[in-house]
């Protein structure tokens, strides 16, 4: 029988791989003289616009003051031949609809003369407004298909920037995406609107305890990407991959993340080529990347930028992930952001650093050294404390997918059941104020290493909890249930709003405790922090989120423990979820009701095209190639036993049985694809969930174990071992 050569010649391509490109020469230019250079930022306005333009401008910018359209003409002429010197052709309006990916349109600056000739040019009208088809992109039922019209919209608070290309460049110009009807039919409207909200009630929290001339109060984030990086051809040779993303069969590697080896190992060459001139290109785009490092899992690898102001971080997050896909690939590599792309080691998330401030008042959940006599932090870090509790199934609603779900619960990620980790510090803070008042810090002290050579450390008063979906880490909340591969703009969404639904909560009782007596303020704010902690404290955990006790122990508590994404969603159209967004003029009903339909037809369509690729890898890439085996040993049996050997039949009595049960299970999980009919969404996605998934693993079970028996000459698909250990 012939071996399948596919698979080999994706090893020897591997193993003899050798750049494409020149290197790059890093000596020639500083990364400081890099960073923003393609960026139409505040600075490159200040010299090119008008002083009465460019202020305008700049107030929009950092107090959230209304645009003046009349602006737009001299600042589209300004950006056009700043993009034209640069080497652009033509600019594109980028938004980011509810599939969670980026869009773009992209239109020349060339127009005709009427002379046979042709000019440059870019309208403040076409700066504002652009018109793409709205009609193929998801809107949950608010647009049926005839209705096309859709608009973009200019969003003057997130800078625009200059995309490279080998053969040009182009101008990229970030705004929103809304229907004809005025609904948002995308991430970054909703984030515009609850950035908003949260502003305005942070100033009343702010104007209580006494501050005047208060800066625009902004959510900040910092988002952790997690990804992995295979060789292209290993990608290319795995069907699986190529169209879902991760690997729907593949037997256990002998070797796997057991040894702890790769987490912050040495960063194999070619991926490091990669990850510098990934972090290169960032820089020109104003990205401002921080951190690079192996992750826990073979081949996965995680880029982490410094804060920003969260709408700009949502921007800077979609174009980490392209760039990365972009780089990954001029190195021979693909570059998966699937939460989990293997079975059996680490899956990939997105960690969400989460804070709020402004220019006047600094970082407002920064505790300082005696966190119990800071009652603004305190009153800040409540109202998150509530908001968490209050809307734990919304923050568990806004990271589900049918890919996150095979991460979320397993012991590399947070658990489905949202709670917060405050560590010893303020969990001692808030017991003392839940006891009657706070008066004491603890501290975190001097670490002495017991060698002289080495310094000592100052000790944090808390220890991290990587278990933890929502955990305070010092000055900032992370939130490490996020996706790998979704868009920041989601969960930064349902953040913002539910803080300001906490903060407006706050805020009224302490207006009407003190009715603007500062003295009262003390008694006020003990009042309602005891309140909240009453109420609300039962979603502060600093155990091990892992641990089967604490699921049981958080079921006593009342806190919701939805495992999978069809548990979830449904929770995006309850009442108080619709009541909270709705106050605050982030999404209607309609929008939320929208959402909500959407998320679920991309879960079942996810799992659909999953189904569809297990049955037919199945029938043509791993039945083949075990009944070759099956041949083989059958044709080794029969020349045995010619010959007069006495022998045993075991190998392929096992294969042959397992192959039977493929086959059988494959006919099982077709029948259930073709046996289910709806009309609702959330049946459909129930049924792929407990119908469809556990019958798409049973199928690989067998597949698996066949993986193990064939022989490996001719086993098709690049396994494990070769995909995660050769670089």
């Amino acid at each position: 029988m012939s071996g399948s050569t596919s698979r080999l010649q994706a090893i020897a391509a591997v193993t003899n791989y050798k750049p494409t490109t020149p290197a790059l020469n890093f000596a020639d230019t500083s990364p400081s003289d890099v960073f923003g250079v393609n960026v139409f930022s505040l600075s490159v306005m200040k010299e090119r616009l008008p002083k009465e333009i460019f202020k305008s401008v700049k107030a929009t910018i950092e107090t959230g003051s209304k645009l003046d359209p009349s602006v737009a003409d001299v600042v589209a002429a300004a950006m056009k031949d700043w993009a034209i010197a640069k080497g652009a052709t033509h600019y594109a309006h980028i938004f980011h609809p509810l599939t969670g990916l980026t869009a773009e349109k992209h239109d020349s600056f060339l127009a005709p003369d009427g002379a046979g000739g042709a000019i440059m040019e870019f309208s403040g009208k076409a700066l504002i407004q652009g018109e793409p088809d709205a009609s193929s992109f998801p809107s949950g039922g608010i647009r049926v298909t005839f209705e096309a019209r859709g608009y973009t919209a200019w969003d003057v608070t997130s800078p625009a920037y200059i995309l490279e290309n080998p053969n040009g460049t182009t101008l990229c110009i970030p705004t929103a995406f809304v229907s004809w009807t005025g609904e948002a039919l995308d991430k970054k409207t909703p984030l515009l609107r609850s950035m908003q909200a949260l502003n305005k009630q942070s100033q009343r929290v702010l104007k209580i305890f006494g501050h005047r001339d208060i800066a625009m109060v902004t959510a900040t984030a910092g988002a952790e990407q997690e990804y992995f990086l295979i060789d292209r051809n290993f990608f290319f040779a795995r069907p699986d991959l190529l169209n879902a993303g991760r690997t729907l069969f593949g037997a256990k590697p002998p070797k796997g993340q057991e040894f702890e080896d790769q987490y912050f190992g040495a960063i194999p060459e070619r991926v490091l080529a990669c990850m510098l001139e990934v972090e290169r290109e960032l820089y020109k785009l104003g990205v401002p990347v921080k951190t690079r490092h192996n992750e826990v899992a073979p081949s996965q690898y995680e880029i982490a930028p410094i804060f920003e102001n969260a709408n700009i971080a949502t921007d800077h997050q979609q174009l980490v992930m392209l760039t990365l896909k972009r780089v990954a690939n001029k190195y021979g590599l693909e570059c998966l952001l699937h939460e989990k792309p293997f079975a059996g080691v680490n899956g990939s998330g997105k960690h969400l650093n989460f804070s709020l401030g402004n220019s006047t008042q600094g970082n407002l959940l920064d505790p300082g050294s005696t966190p119990h006599q800071n009652m603004q932090f305190l009153v800040f870090c409540a109202a998150v404390i509530r908001a968490v509790h209050k809307f734990s199934p919304l923050l568990r609603a806004v990271v589900a997918s049918a890919s996150n779900d095979h991460r979320l619960g397993a012991n590399e990620a947070p658990p489905a059941i949202i709670s917060i980790f405050l560590g010893d510090q303020l969990t001692d803070v808030f017991e003392q104020i839940k006891g009657g008042a706070a008066k004491s810090s603890k501290t975190g002290g001097i670490m002495h290493l017991g060698a002289d050579t080495l310094p000592p450390l100052p000790k944090d008063a808390g220890d991290r909890n990587r278990t933890s979906p929502f955990a305070f880490t010092g000055n900032r909340f992370e939130y490490r249930a996020v996706a790998s591969n979704q868009s920041i703009g989601g969960p930064l969404v349902a953040l913002n709003a539910i803080v300001a639904d906490s903060l407006d909560y706050v805020a009224t009782a302490l207006e009407q405790a003190t009715g603007g007596d500062s003295a009262k303020l003390p008694q006020a704010v003990q009042n309602v922090l005891k309140d909240i902690i009453d109420k609300h404290g039962a979603v502060i955990f600093n155990g091990d989120g892992y641990s089967e006790a604490w699921h049981q122990e958080a079921e006593k508590r009342g806190l919701p423990n939805l495992k999978t994404s069809v548990d979830a969603l449904p929770y995006l159209s309850k009442p108080d979820v619709v009541e909270v967004f709705e106050k605050f003029g982030v999404l209607s009903k309609r929008e939320v009701e929208s959402r909500e339909a959407i998320y679920l037809e991309q879960y079942c369509k996810a799992v659909n095209v999953e189904s569809l690729l297990v049955i037919e890898m199945s029938k043509t890439v791993i039945f083949p190639a075990a009944i070759r085996y099956q041949s083989e040993l059958a044709v080794t049996c029969a020349n045995l036993k010619a010959v007069g050997y006495q022998f045993d039949t075991n190998t392929l009595d096992k294969v042959t049985e397992l192959v039977k049960n493929l086959q059988d299970s494959t006919a099982a999980l077709e029948n259930a694809r073709s046996a289910f009919h709806s009309h609702s969404v959330l049946d459909e996605a129930k049924h792929y969930c407990n119908t469809i998934l556990p019958a798409m693993l049973e199928v690989r079970k067998y597949a698996d174990e066949l993986e193990l028996m064939v022989a490996d000459d001719l086993w098709p698909l690049p396994t494990y071992q070769e995909m995660l250990f050769i670089k």
